[in-house]
């Protein structure tokens, strides 16, 4: 084992040297082979990188392990391994093996595996080539490429044709999911293989228009997603449908008489019951912050919510203030709408709340469902709201109809930069392949803008638009 470049310090040979070291070398030596026997590692393709756990080092500082490339991963040692600073700097590099041994290098993946820590703060990240796991790509054939910077929760990413990449807080909850990713493909496949589809709860049988493997069926499906204009010219078929909910897919009415009020109400006695908890820590934590500003920029109601030696009761009394006169201006602002879906979240578990749609909405949703067509929410409410009002209502669980949510977390709703960003996300071609519904108007410019097409929805309770508006306009869902 040598130095990458023969000039390390005492101290940073001995750190590089040190047990924990050592230990975390021959877990990824162990761990390495415990792969090739599941096949996640054949053919010298996949890798495995583990960070050395310091409890006296911050995780991002903590120094990396990472596999070399190229190497037959039944056969590697501990003296294999490459040991890495917290900013990918190679301190440490495996002696070079005679042939027919190729000299050693640094993983492929490494560049990947350092996003992991850097944007994920991982323990740990896996590389696999399952076979189900390339396979699992293949089921969509005609699914778009996303952000993952979009989706921050997640643990792992599909790669087409390509395996998985696995991050997780240490190299057992890695390894952990790891196992339930594969062991999900594998079923997903197997569900596939019997004509069910493994997208819904339910896994009812697969629509014809969907999810196949075939030219044909795929030319098919093709054929499906285009619409013809009155003129018989055929155009592009909207890839993704973003939609508003409030006035778009529900009733105002539900939101203002309803939601809010309920709210409001329970503000109290939710904070109460849970304060001590880490969510609403967070919350009150958001709440302050935004209460803050407000007082900065002397917004109306806005009240000075006391230090947390004050006393619960006290702090409670001041956010219940404030949140009253945040929802009574109906502000947008994502910490009320956090706040606000973990209240519903109560109601709806409780049956004190059901979602309400317009009558074409869950018809709609399923048209284009069985048609290939993405759907995704864009709306204030937070996503934990955006999917409570969905999964709750009189027809069952509608979220299975729904690829994704977006709030105000991506931006607000009347920037055409918030659209872009979606757009980014969808991993479409051109922002036109994507078609937004809402009923605000400044909200279609704002689409309109970013490139997005755009209809307007005309619903009871709506306000009026201009004359000269100029967007296309929809009484039902149906019509798109």
């Amino acid at each position: 084992m040598t130095d990458a470049a023969g000039t390390l310090s005492n101290s940073s040979y001995a750190e590089v040297q040190s047990q924990a070291v050592i230990e975390t070398k021959m877990l990824a030596a162990e761990l390495c082979k415990q792969f090739y026997s599941l096949g996640w590692v054949s053919g010298t393709g996949g890798s495995i990188t583990i960070k050395v756990h310091d409890p006296a080092i911050a995780k991002s500082q903590q120094l990396i392990v990472m596999a070399p490339s190229g190497v037959q991963k039944e056969r590697m040692k501990a003296e294999d391994m490459y040991v890495l600073s917290a900013n990918g700097t190679v301190l440490s590099a495996p002696s070079p093996k005679p042939l027919p041994h190729k000299p050693p290098k640094c993983s492929d993946c490494g560049p990947l595996f350092l996003k992991a820590y850097q944007m994920r703060n991982a323990g740990a990240v896996i590389h696999s080539h399952g076979l189900e796991s390339c396979l699992a790509t293949m089921i969509h054939p005609l699914s778009k490429e996303f952000r993952i910077a979009a989706y921050p929760k997640a643990t792992a990413v599909l790669v087409r044709n390509h395996g998985i990449y696995i991050w997780g807080d240490s190299w057992i909850s890695t390894k952990t999911q790891a196992e339930c990713y594969h062991y999900l493909f594998d079923a997903a496949l197997k569900l596939y293989q019997m004509g069910l589809d493994p997208t819904t709860p339910n896994h009812g049988p697969i629509s014809p228009f969907t999810h196949s493997l075939l030219p044909e069926e795929t030319q098919r499906t093709d054929t499906v997603c285009r619409v013809l204009k009155e003129d018989g010219e055929v155009k592009p078929h909207h890839h993704c449908i973003l939609l508003d909910i409030e006035g778009t897919t529900t009733p105002i009415s539900f939101v203002a008489d309803i939601l809010f009020p309920y709210a409001r109400n329970n503000v109290g006695s939710h904070l109460r019951a849970t304060y001590e908890s880490e969510e609403t820590q967070d919350d009150i934590r958001m709440l302050r912050m935004q209460v803050d500003e407000d007082l900065k920029q002397g917004v109306l109601g806005a009240q000075p919510i006391p230090p947390e030696d004050a006393g619960k009761d006290k702090v409670i009394s001041a956010l219940e203030a404030n949140v009253s006169a945040m929802i009574s201006a109906d502000r947008k602002v994502t910490a009320l709408k956090q706040l606000q879906g973990h209240i519903w979240r109560t109601g709806y578990a409780r049956n004190e709340l059901q979602g309400e749609f317009f009558e074409d909405v869950p018809v709609a949703l399923s048209k284009w469902h069985t048609a290939g067509i993405k759907v995704y929410i864009y709306s204030s409410g937070s996503r934990e709201a955006q999917r409570l009002i969905f999964g709750y209502t009189k027809y069952g669980d509608l979220r299975k109809y729904l690829c994704g949510f977006f709030d105000t977390t991506i931006g607000n709703k009347r920037v055409s930069r918030s659209y872009s960003e979606i757009c980014q996300s969808l991993g479409v071609d051109e922002p036109s392949q994507v078609l937004f519904a809402t009923d605000v108007l400044q909200e279609a410019v704002a689409a309109k803008e970013a490139g997005l097409q755009v209809v307007i929805s005309l619903r009871p309770g709506n306000a009026p638009l201009p004359p000269d508006h100029g967007f296309r306009t929809v009484d039902s869902l149906l019509e798109i």
